[in-house]
């Protein structure tokens, strides 16, 4: 019985979604692997500093957060699946070319490239399995992806760990190669899926202007998104702040970071349909954001505390925060999956998923710098400021969904947002 347990969490919930979570664990198998040594990459064979380094991350940030909604239109202009394979085609070539840059100038260009390009992938990814799933299969299957996403950045990270024992530039030099190519066989595997009904629209149609405001008109998609964001800045707790607040203001000996992050590794493999079960709207998705906020609230009172405690009980709370911010994580994570296809413009996923991204980006760009403020200059008041911003943003995403489902009632017909959630793909189309 054990064994039939593990199988069917094993087993993905469609065929479907099979083939769209080997995708996800190719590109986190390459995306892994370059991130574990991009820090070395960098700095000995381009040859930077880490002030320059750090720069141009910032500067190919804005211009993606800049492009994401003229790639979602992009999307949508010419189809989620042919845009997402030739993001992720787009970015096996940037990635081959990282070995002969030299230089900030060739490294800025490069990043902002990469960033840009990434940027139409990430909004066709997203447009493509919004429009291809079922309406009662997405949340699982987006679940049953994101374990194999985590599971591919745990082989990726791996790959770049065996890469950096060798201490040799020749081998360096090999590790974009790597991405390149799992990147490229992504790519392939991208064009071999099904279309989505976007996919399948004629150029004449392409053409036609959609009637109504688009995604920047819509009040309530932008606000929902701008407080996703706000929840997302868990993350800034998961991986900064509760890192930081560990070797600065606990006794807790520094190894435990190596087990904090294998802990969220591994419940994020294996815990993601768990979290999903029972999410199939947008009332309970609003239900799993309360999870979510518990959880990270919890989290910040859990280890406030441990600046005050010694030894045994300091390292058992740290790692009790660290869990409680990782199921702030999952139950966020099966949240986010239902707003973004209940709460669209089905002509227009394309174009509301580059929205998305900009509302979002500003929902949680600030939280690096304000969360390491709070917590380690204001210690026990600062960690109740931020639990408190994750309060009001869960209390503001109540009416800000129900305003985005009342703009869609008024300027999208009926039958278009019924056959959006009665649709199913057609699995003969390729």
């Amino acid at each position: 019985m054990i064994a039939d347990a593990v199988l069917r969490q094993v087993r993905p919930p469609s065929p479907l979604a099979g083939r769209l979570s080997v995708q996800s664990l190719l590109f986190a198998l390459g995306e892994g692997a370059f991130l574990t040594g991009s820090a070395v990459f960098f700095t000995q064979i381009v040859g930077l500093s880490a002030a320059q380094v750090g720069l141009g991350l910032t500067i190919a940030g804005i211009a993606a957060f800049l492009a994401a909604l003229p790639m979602g239109k992009l999307v949508d202009r010419f189809g989620p699946k042919k845009m997402w394979a030739a993001g992720a085609a787009g970015q096996a070539a940037m990635f081959a070319v990282w070995p002969f840059i030299t230089g900030f100038h060739g490294y800025l260009a490069m990043a902002v490239g990469m960033e840009v390009i990434g940027a139409l992938g990430f909004v066709a990814y997203g447009a493509y399995t919004i429009d291809v799933l079922p309406p009662g299969e997405r949340v699982k299957s987006r679940a049953y992806m994101y374990s194999a996403l985590n599971l591919g950045f745990t082989l990726g990270a791996l790959t770049g760990g065996v890469a950096l024992a060798f201490h040799s530039n020749h081998v360096l030099h090999a590790l974009p190669w790597f991405t390149a190519t799992a990147f490229l066989v992504n790519a392939t595997a991208i064009s071999r899926l099904p279309r989505a009904a976007h996919d399948n629209r004629s150029p004449a149609d392409r053409k036609v202007k959609i009637p109504g405001p688009g995604p920047l008109g819509n009040p309530g998609w932008l606000l929902t998104n701008f407080f996703v964001g706000v929840f997302w800045t868990n993350q800034v707790l998961l991986n900064v702040v509760i890192p930081l607040w560990l070797v600065e203001e606990t006794d807790a000996p520094r190894v435990l970071l190596a087990f904090l992050f294998g802990t969220n590794t591994v419940m994020c493999i294996f815990l993601p349909m768990v979290a999903a079960r029972g999410v199939t709207g947008v009332s309970t998705a609003l239900r799993a954001v309360r999870v979510s906020s518990t959880f990270f609230v919890i989290s910040c009172l859990i280890t406030m505390a441990t600046h005050d405690t010694v030894g045994w009980v300091t390292i058992a709370l740290v790692w009790l925060g660290h869990v409680t911010v990782t199921g702030a994580e999952l139950y966020l994570s099966a949240a986010g999956w239902t707003f973004e296809a209940e709460l669209m413009d089905p002509r227009q996923r394309g174009a509301y998923q580059g929205a998305a991204s900009l509302s979002s980006t500003l929902g949680k760009v600030w939280a690096p710098a304000a969360y390491t403020f709070l917590a380690m200059k204001w210690g026990s008041a600062g960690w109740l400021v931020i639990a408190g911003i994750v309060v009001v943003a869960t209390i503001g995403v109540h009416p800000s969904t129900r305003l985005a489902r009342r703009f869609l009632e008024k300027h999208v017909p009926a039958e278009v947002l019924a056959d959006a959630r009665a649709a199913t793909p057609d699995p003969t189309a390729a």
